[in-house]
């Protein structure tokens, strides 16, 4: 008896999912959900946040899998959801945190603001040198980020990202360029304080 496991493509399993293969939709999920939930963090800077667009990509993969088509690669395909969710998330948040100062009046209680110059908690997740790269990459426009992110992080090709992103070749090479280059002006910047 042969056990040893066929390999198929992420475009073979949505086509097996397709035909209705429950298991290769949890195969696809296994082979993207740490890459998509890495992407989605470094653009939103929250991984619980991360991890519930993360749930709405793979979400809309089970729902929306008959809409996919091998026009482009499966690996292009649900990173263009996950970017799409992520930035109608990130909207949604910069809405959320504009608070009138004219909505509060006189009764309305103090509130204390932690202090973000020193967390234990922080300190122990990551280096102090990726904080300041994730810092910088937050203070990045969202052209310059989403680039960065699918390129350097992701490592995706100019193709995929040039079709996630629905621009052409060029204009992802130039805006990685402009982004990196100010992206060395933040670090450096950061490193001086």
């Amino acid at each position: 008896m042969n056990t040893e496991k066929i390999k198929y493509t992420d475009e073979e399993l949505v086509a097996r999912f397709q035909k209705g293969d429950e298991r290769a939709y949890i195969e696809l999920v296994k082979r993207y959900k740490d890459r998509l939930l890495n992407f989605v963090y470094r653009y939103l800077n929250s991984y619980e946040q991360a991890e519930d667009v993360v749930q709405d990509t793979l979400m809309k993969l089970y729902t929306s899998a008959h809409m996919y088509r091998e026009i482009a690669k499966f690996s292009t395909w649900i990173f263009t959801i996950a970017a799409n969710l992520a930035k109608s998330e990130l909207r949604r948040i910069k809405r959320r945190r504009v608070v009138s100062i004219h909505d509060l009046g006189y009764d309305d209680k103090e509130y204390e603001i932690p202090s973000e110059v020193y967390s234990p908690e922080k300190e122990t997740t990551s280096s102090y040198g990726e904080k300041q790269i994730q810092q910088a990459i937050d203070t990045l426009p969202d052209q310059f980020k989403t680039v960065i992110i699918l390129r350097e992080v992701q490592q995706l090709s100019y193709e995929e990202i040039s079709q996630i992103l629905g621009v052409s070749i060029g204009t992802v090479k130039s805006r990685i360029n402009r982004g990196r280059l100010r992206l060395q002006k933040l670090l450096k910047e950061l490193k001086e304080q």
